[in-house]
């Protein structure tokens, strides 16, 4: 009996709770990207491309010698000079004879605020990207500046683009902090900060523009375009000096030529790529849209440039260099919706565009990457030339290489020159009358110029046309040497080739 209840209680007693299976580990959400890492990946790829050192330290380029020798001079002669010539660059060169003042390092001291500067462009950008679209995209913007070829060109060389670059990112910051607290001092600080890029270089008042678009665009309350409009009225009664004054020197820039095909189709190619991520469904949650920001930034900049251009040729890329500001951003965020969605074609993408771009890289760092080479027509000159020699620069303004390396003229006579340009407060010295540039040639029986490059417009000068009669008329062309971005001739009476 005892042995059936016993049972029973087995049958009877409550089943042992089943161990329940866990359910499916949920995925992780991806940590969050903070800020200092969105800015610090970017600068350090930009520092990473070593571009103080590259191209070699004894080779710069012409712009880069006017600034060294402009940066040198005592504080009155470049104020002497600014009144002259090159105002457009005045703010530049005074910090760099700052630099100069502070550490005299030579080429490398001549880079290095280009280089920091650009380093911060690059932070600022991926900063930007962050507060429009997130910090994965805001990383991509990043990552993506510093790989376009212009703006490794100009992060490494000592003229104010890279400069203006970054000043032209924190004004951009500035406006997005005064659309979404809108306060006075930030309004101010955002007039302060565009005024100083537009007087570092006048064509970032463009950069404004841009700003004011991108506000229309967004459709801003009434009151933050208003403000905008006080901020750049105030910018520019600050750049209108400058304007001025850049103006009656506009004979500087005579070199600069209508846009051709070339230039059409450059920022053509970069316009239709811009307005292609454009399109696609952006991520977007700043205070202001992306698309409204980075279109702007892109298009309106070099497009008034080249518009204005066909009346009064101005328009050379680097003078807008920071429209690739709004390209990073635009395929910062369409990078980041494609990993998104499609990770390994984001992935092949990124691979496929620096393995496109490492070519370009590689040869940047060369001396055939440069523009022109001061330096290399100078041992050119010396090649061809022997003490007594006559030496000409058509047109003055190539006198880069005997300001750059005066040793290599040294024995040769310099036919034109009136006063050098220190004395003188200009860039390249004064030149005699043309006549008596005529009456010094006639008495030189071998003469050596350096010239323009050629296809490049003729200067149209007395002294200039006087120059080339003469050369003509009386001397036999002896000997044709190109080197980077010049031709050295040398000339002599006939039969003392």
């Amino acid at each position: 009996m005892s042995q059936v209840r016993s049972q029973v209680r087995t049958l009877t007693a409550p089943a042992a709770p089943r161990a329940r299976m866990a359910p499916p580990a949920a995925r992780r959400p991806r940590p969050a990207l903070r800020p200092a890492a969105v800015a610090l990946a970017p600068a350090v790829l930009t520092l990473r491309a070593r571009a103080v050192g590259d191209p070699p330290r004894e080779q710069h380029v012409a712009d880069e010698s006017t600034t060294y020798q402009i940066a040198h001079r005592d504080l009155p002669e470049i104020v002497r000079l600014l009144g002259e010539a090159d105002v457009a660059h005045g703010l530049y060169y005074l910090l760099m004879h700052a630099v100069f003042a502070l550490w005299d390092g030579g080429l490398l001291a001549l880079r290095l605020p280009s280089v920091l500067a650009m380093a911060t462009a690059a932070a600022g950008v991926g900063l930007l990207g962050h507060r429009l679209a997130g910090p994965r995209a805001g990383l991509a913007a990043g990552l993506v500046f510093p790989l376009a070829p212009a703006v490794q060109r100009y992060a490494q060389e000592g003229r104010s683009y890279a400069l203006v670059c970054a000043a032209v990112i924190a004004a951009t910051h500035l406006l997005l902090s005064a659309v979404a607290r809108p306060r006075r001092r930030t309004w101010t600080a955002y007039a302060a900060v565009a005024a100083l890029a537009c007087l570092l270089h006048e064509f970032a008042v463009l950069a404004v523009l841009a700003h004011g678009v991108a506000l229309h665009r967004a459709r801003v309350p009434a009151a933050l375009g208003w403000a905008w409009g006080r901020a750049a009225a105030v910018v520019a009664v600050v750049l209108s000096p400058l304007v001025i004054v850049s103006q009656q020197q506009a004979a500087l820039v005579g070199w600069i030529s209508r846009p051709g095909l070339p230039d059409l189709l450059g920022f053509g190619a970069l316009a239709l790529i811009g307005l292609g991520c454009a399109r696609a469904p952006l991520p977007s949650r700043g205070p202001l849209p992306l698309r409204a920001v980075a279109l702007p930034l892109l298009l309106v900049p070099p497009a008034t440039l080249l518009a204005v251009s066909y009346v009064h040729p101005l328009y050379v890329d680097r003078y807008v260099l920071y429209a690739y500001v709004g390209l990073a951003l635009l395929l910062g965020a369409a990078l980041e919706r494609l990993a998104r969605t499609r990770r390994v074609v984001a992935g092949g993408l990124a691979v496929l565009s620096v393995a496109a771009l490492l070519p370009y890289s590689v040869q940047l760092r060369t001396p055939q990457s440069r523009i022109d080479d001061p330096l290399a027509a100078a041992r050119t000159v010396r090649e061809l030339t022997r003490p007594g020699d006559g030496v000409l620069f058509l047109p003055a303004r190539r006198r880069e290489p005997i300001m750059s390396s005066p040793g290599d003229f040294r024995g040769l006579r310099e036919l034109a020159l009136a006063r050098h340009a220190i004395p003188s407060g200009t860039l390249h010295g004064i030149e005699l009358p043309a006549p008596s540039i005529r009456a010094r040639m006639l008495t030189a029986g071998r003469i050596v110029t350096v010239n323009d490059p050629p296809g490049q417009p003729l200067d149209d000068t007395p002294q200039e046309r006087m120059k080339r009669a003469v050369l003509t008329r009386y001397f036999h062309r002896c000997a044709v040497r190109d080197v980077t971005g010049m031709r050295i001739v040398l000339y002599a009476r006939p039969g003392r080739c």
